[in-house]
């Protein structure tokens, strides 16, 4: 859960980056993490990413590629994704500690490292989230050179420009700086003393010249204003409520972004107390987006995936759409129903299975439904047979699949 900072404040700033960032996740998107075992890892990503999971179901089923055991094997780090529908696949293994370190364990495939940078550099990553240390007007970033201090590149370069999205997250300035929410607006407390956006890095880590040219998205998340990279540099594209371009953002840069009026607000809802509604965002799928037909197999696949039957009109919605899309074939279809995470109310569970039954017979050859909740499973199963229809449900789309080929 996030750290027990009082809603009237705001930690460095973090929170509401996180807020802006994980947003940005979606089903099944190869994830990328940073950090290199204890150090360096965004914690506060990976917290807000479980606690957007366990309040909504999403993001789902995604594929988290990561360098070496980041986390301290406990409370912190990656153990913070491992939950069950959150990630379909892990690239990086159980890394071993001690005279062992280097080796893992409990591996499924062992790749050397030139392969697993090929992943990267041939744009296997949907989105990566990285710090934000130094930014100029080109927006090339700079993380591996400070005055004499040089930390290195290592994977960044490989990662930043060539992920499909890019995220770069960190405070507006640094060195002291102590921001607050009051009233739904960001108020800065005392500003940082160093700039972090200047006319030109000293080392280039990152180019944005060169992400530019690839039309690359990259976003710049800051606790009280987001860039946008375009072909005429930076970009101010969303400013926090309370905060004063003039005043709050300008003074602190080397140089002038793009602004286009009216700047947009960042979400006013996080910069309040109150839950957002994620839920109901994040699972907004439109119903004739649900409904897939594959002609080659005569097939008809409906994602009820998250769906909600809140209403009777929910009812007669879903069924004309389905009507709207099967009626006009002339002949019936072979259909596979996704029910993880649907819900229907009690009240409304007869008057669905009845329109289910009418689809049924009036548009299936056959059908076959999953669901991984046994309780959905129990609930819809009863329903479904007192109406003489196939009650079975299965556990998972690929028991479902099969299932149909044998009818």
């Amino acid at each position: 859960m996030l750290s027990p900072t009082p809603p009237t404040r705001v930690k460095k700033g973090k929170i509401i980056s996180v807020e802006e960032a994980v947003r940005l996740i979606r089903d099944g998107d190869t994830v990328a993490t940073g950090g290199f075992v204890g150090t360096g890892f965004a914690e506060e990503i990976a917290v807000k990413l479980e606690e957007q999971f366990l309040k909504t179901g999403r993001p789902m089923g995604l594929t988290l590629i990561y360098a070496a055991g980041q986390g301290d094997g406990d409370q912190k780090g990656l153990n913070h994704l491992a939950h069950e529908g959150l990630l379909k696949r892990v690239i990086g293994g159980l890394p071993a500690g001690g005279l062992n370190f280097g080796a893992g364990t409990n591996m499924d495939a062992l790749l050397d490292q030139p392969y697993q940078f090929d992943f990267y550099d041939g744009g296997g990553l949907d989105v990566a989230f990285l710090g934000l240390a130094q930014a100029d007007r080109e927006g090339n970033l700079n993380v591996s050179k400070f005055g004499p201090k040089l930390s290195g590149a290592g994977g960044f370069i490989n990662i930043s420009q060539n992920a499909k999205k890019i995220v770069f997250v960190g405070t507006f300035t640094a060195g002291g700086l102590e921001v607050s929410v009051e009233d739904g607006k960001l108020r800065i407390v005392r500003e940082g003393k160093v700039k972090k956006f200047l006319n030109q890095v000293e080392h280039v880590t990152f180019s944005g010249k060169y992400a530019a040219m690839k039309n690359q998205t990259v976003r710049f998340v800051t606790e009280r204003c987001v860039f946008s990279l375009t072909k005429e540099g930076m970009e101010l594209v969303e400013i926090a409520p309370g905060i004063d371009v003039e005043k709050d953002v300008l003074p602190w840069m080397d140089f002038k972004p793009v602004i286009r009026e009216p700047t947009c607000l960042m979400d006013e809802r996080i910069f309040r107390p109150e839950p957002m509604g994620l839920r109901e965002i994040l699972l907004a799928i439109p119903l004739e987006e649900r409904l897939i037909y594959n002609p080659a197999e005569n097939l008809f696949f409906v994602n009820f995936e998250g769906h909600s039957i809140k209403t009777r009109k929910d009812i007669w919605d879903a069924k004309e759409t389905v009507e709207k899309i099967l009626a006009p074939m002339g002949k019936k279809v072979h259909t596979i129903v996704n029910y993880d995470n649907f819900t229907v109310l009690p009240d409304l569970v007869d008057e669905y299975t009845d329109m289910v039954k009418y689809l049924v017979n009036k548009y299936y050859t056959d059908v076959t439904r999953y669901t991984t909740s046994t309780f959905l499973r129990m609930k819809l199963g009863d329903a479904l047979q007192k109406r003489g229809v196939k009650p079975h449900i299965y556990e998972s789309h690929d028991e479902a699949h099969k299932a149909l080929k044998k009818e």
